[in-house]
C-alpha cells in the first residue's frame, strides 16, 4: 500500500523538519548528546491506503439544492453545471409501485397543489399516493418562499420526477448517487431500482466504474441489494452519533459496502484512518461552508455531499475531477486498495 496523502495545498502533509538552530548548536558543541529529537512524522497517524490516489468527489446533495428546489431537474442541471461529480436521488415509492425522487416520506414540506387541483393530493405520505395524484402537485413554490434570494419564477410548477424520468433525461452522461429511503414501508423498492438500472444500461457501469452508488441508512436494504447483485457499490449511511460508534460498525459494513456516509461532525482522523484501513471510502454529509470542506479534506475524506457544489469545485480548483472521471478514479482506487488487503 501507499502512504495516504492529498496533494492539494492545505491537505495533510508528512515532512520532518530539523531546526537550523539546533543543528548549529550540535556542530558547535561537537557532541550528539545536545541534538534535538526530530519531530514525529505526521503520516504515522494517517492510514496507508490507495484511496487517496482518487480526487475528492463533489456530490450534489439533492442536486444544487442551495440554489434551486431539491430533487428537481432545475436542481440537477445546475449541480452538473457547477461541477458536481454526482447528483443524488432520494427514493420514495408510490402506492402504485413507482419510484419517485423525493427526500421526505411526506409531501407536506415541499409540495403544493397545482391550480385547480385538490390539496389532499399533496399532503401526507408519498407511499399512500398514486403517481397520478403526485402529478397534481408542484414542488417549486416553497423554495421561492423559503429562499427569496434565490427565487426564480421558473421554479413554480416544477413537478416530482420519477427515477425513470431521471434516467431518461441524463442516461449515462452523469453519475448517480441513489438512496433507498423508508424501505420498510416500500416492499420491492430494491428490486425496482435494480430493474430500472438494468433497463437503462447502468448496472454494469455501476459495478465497474461506480457510475451509480447506492446508499441507505438501512443496512437491511443494502444487504438485500448485495444479495441481489453483489457487484454493485454500496454506501452505508450513519445517523449523527460519534466517530467511535461508527468505527465499531466498520467491520460489518465492509462485508457489503465500499464506503460510508457519516454526519460531518462525526468525522475525525481516527474514523478516516479506520475506514481506509478497510478500504472504505468516506463521504460525509452535508457540507456547505468552505471552511468545513477544507477541514474535512485535510482529514482525508474521499468526497462529500453539499448543497453548493460550486463552492467545493472552487476549493478543489485544478484537482476537481471533472465530468464522470472522478467516479472511475474512485472505483479504481478502491479496487487497488482491496487488492492490497
Amino acid at each position: 500500500m501507499y502512504s495516504y496523502a492529498r496533494t492539494r495545498s492545505g491537505a495533510i502533509g508528512a515532512i520532518v523538519l530539523v531546526s537550523a538552530l539546533a543543528l548549529a548548536a550540535l556542530i558547535l558543541s561537537g557532541t550528539a548528546a545536545s541534538a534535538e529529537k526530530p519531530a514525529k512524522d505526521a503520516s504515522e497517524n494517517v492510514s496507508t491506503s490507495t484511496l487517496g490516489d482518487a480526487p475528492v468527489l463533489n456530490i450534489g446533495h439533492r442536486g444544487a439544492s442551495g440554489y434551486a428546489p431539491e430533487h428537481t431537474f432545475a436542481s440537477y442541471d445546475l449541480a452538473i453545471q457547477m461541477g458536481a461529480d454526482y447528483i443524488e436521488q432520494d427514493l420514495q415509492m408510490t402506492a402504485d409501485g413507482v419510484l419517485v425522487v423525493m427526500h421526505d416520506k411526506t409531501l407536506n414540506r415541499t409540495a403544493n397543489p397545482l391550480e385547480g387541483e385538490p390539496t389532499r393530493n399533496c399532503r401526507g405520505l408519498v407511499s399512500k399516493k398514486t403517481l397520478d395524484q403526485l402529478r397534481s402537485c408542484e414542488v417549486g413554490s416553497w423554495f421561492n418562499e423559503a429562499y427569496p434570494q434565490y427565487a426564480n419564477p421558473d421554479y413554480v410548477g416544477l413537478q416530482i420526477p420519477t427515477l425513470e424520468e431521471v434516467f431518461q433525461r441524463y442516461g449515462k452522461s452523469v453519475n448517480y448517487y441513489i438512496e433507498t429511503k423508508n424501505p420498510k414501508a416500500a416492499p420491492g423498492m430494491e428490486e425496482e431500482l435494480l430493474r430500472l438500472m438494468d433497463k437503462y444500461g447502468l448496472t454494469r457501469p455501476a459495478a465497474e466504474n461506480w457510475q451509480v452508488l447506492i446508499q441507505s441508512f438501512s443496512s437491511e436494504s443494502l444487504q438485500k441489494i448485495h444479495d441481489l447483485n453483489e457487484s454493485l457499490p454500496l454506501i452505508q449511511l450513519y445517523w449523527a452519533g460519534s466517530s467511535k460508534a461508527i468505527q465499531r460498525d466498520l467491520d460489518n459494513a465492509s462485508e457489503y459496502a465500499v464506503g460510508i456516509g457519516p454526519y460531518k461532525k462525526d468525522v475525525d482522523a481516527a474514523l478516516v484512518s479506520a475506514a481506509h484501513d478497510r478500504c472504505l471510502a468516506v463521504h460525509p454529509y452535508t457540507v456547505n461552508e468552505t471552511a468545513e470542506m477544507e477541514s474535512l479534506i485535510d482529514l482525508g475524506v474521499d468526497g462529500m455531499f453539499t448543497n453548493f457544489p460550486d463552492r467545493l469545485d472552487a476549493l478543489l480548483g485544478d484537482e476537481a475531477a471533472g465530468g464522470k472521471s472522478g467516479a472511475v478514479k474512485a472505483s479504481n482506487a478502491s479496487d487497488a486498495c482491496q487488492a492490497g488487503l
